[in-house]
């Protein structure tokens, strides 16, 4: 990795940035108030994780012209706008769907492991004066976590709402992650 010595002036504004808001997620959803409900509390970590994909998106957009990226930034924040307010209209309902001890322990383990994956990865991401490659690198594992902790949710008893919900952003975030791994491969944002 690059000293910040070595790094321009624009690529340590994007990185103060990326970083603030990598902090802010891993504090909300490590501090979101829990409850006897999978599905709330799946909700309730997920929103922000959601959130943080919107603003590195709009902090990424402020530096590049690669288009293919430009466009991928514009449905990470599209996507996960609608998938946050299908959350927030679920959340309600889903609140009253309980689940037994045993479960919440067992997902929240899980929930855990994904989580503290997710949040190395994506501290210890490769910076260059490239941000196309840097915000690819960044947000793979951003995506990848989403995919696994909606995989773990739906492993166990949740809330009838939440189920295409999950779905949706599974078969989302998988494309997003096939799209950008190409990206890298390519040369079009180098």
């Amino acid at each position: 990795m690059k000293t910040p010595s070595e790094l321009s002036l624009v690529t340590q504004r994007y990185l103060k940035e990326y970083r603030n808001i990598l902090e802010e997620m891993i504090c909300q959803m490590t501090q979101a108030e829990l409850t006897g409900s999978i599905s709330h509390n799946f909700i309730v970590q997920m929103i922000p994780h959601h959130r943080a994909a919107i603003r590195m998106s709009e902090n990424l957009l402020q530096y590049t012209t690669c288009i293919p990226l430009q466009e991928i930034a514009l449905r990470i924040i599209t996507e996960q706008t609608k998938s946050i307010q299908d959350m927030e209209n679920a959340l309600k309902s889903c609140c009253r769907f309980q689940n037994p001890q045993q479960q919440l322990c067992r997902y929240q383990l899980r929930f855990g492991q994904i989580t503290q994956a997710m949040f190395s990865e994506m501290k210890t991401a490769c910076a260059t004066n490239n941000l196309n490659s840097d915000f690819m690198r960044e947000m793979i594992p951003h995506h990848q976590g989403a995919v696994r902790m909606s995989e773990n949710a739906l492993c166990f008893a949740i809330c009838p709402e939440l189920k295409p919900i999950l779905r949706a952003i599974i078969t989302s975030q998988e494309a997003g992650i096939r799209e950008m791994q190409q990206l890298l491969c390519s040369s079009t944002c180098q």
